[in-house]
């Protein structure tokens, strides 16, 4: 008896990040990776895909969430805490924004971070995936 996974047919999309809203874009994502969109979705199962993202240095937000939006870490040592605006993270590191906003819609426990793992992005419009033939993902 074959398990839903080994029935899995693993797709590959890429989206183009360049000016889409990065929640609405997130969400859909989100769900392609998880499997929603097939009908063998199973909630325990990984039934997802794998999602390539480029041109995330271009991805917008929507009203005044580029300033007020606040990203923290801690170093857990006493008075570790680290902030960041959403501005300052687009500037430095854009492949963290679409991760942390992908990675908060999915599941929190060992499914959500093997999930996790199938999401690519880059800054650029270069991706070194080409020979998996990534689909255009529409959003």
């Amino acid at each position: 008896m074959k398990t839903e996974e080994a029935l899995a047919q693993r797709q590959w999309y890429i989206v183009d990040a360049q000016g889409k809203i990065l929640g609405r874009m997130a969400s859909e994502i989100a769900k392609v990776l998880r499997g929603k969109n097939k009908p063998i979705f199973t909630p325990n199962v990984d039934t997802g895909d794998f999602v390539i993202v480029v041109n995330a240095k271009e991805v917008r937000l929507s009203g005044h969430k580029m300033d007020d939006k606040v990203y923290y870490r801690h170093s857990e040592y006493p008075g570790g805490i680290r902030t960041r605006t959403a501005a300052r993270l687009l500037e430095e590191k854009p492949e963290d924004l679409i991760h942390l906003a992908v990675k908060g819609m999915l599941p929190k426990n060992r499914l959500g971070r093997k999930l996790a793992a199938k999401l690519k992005v880059y800054a650029g419009a270069e991706h070194p995936h080409e020979a998996q033939k990534p689909q255009p993902l529409s959003i």
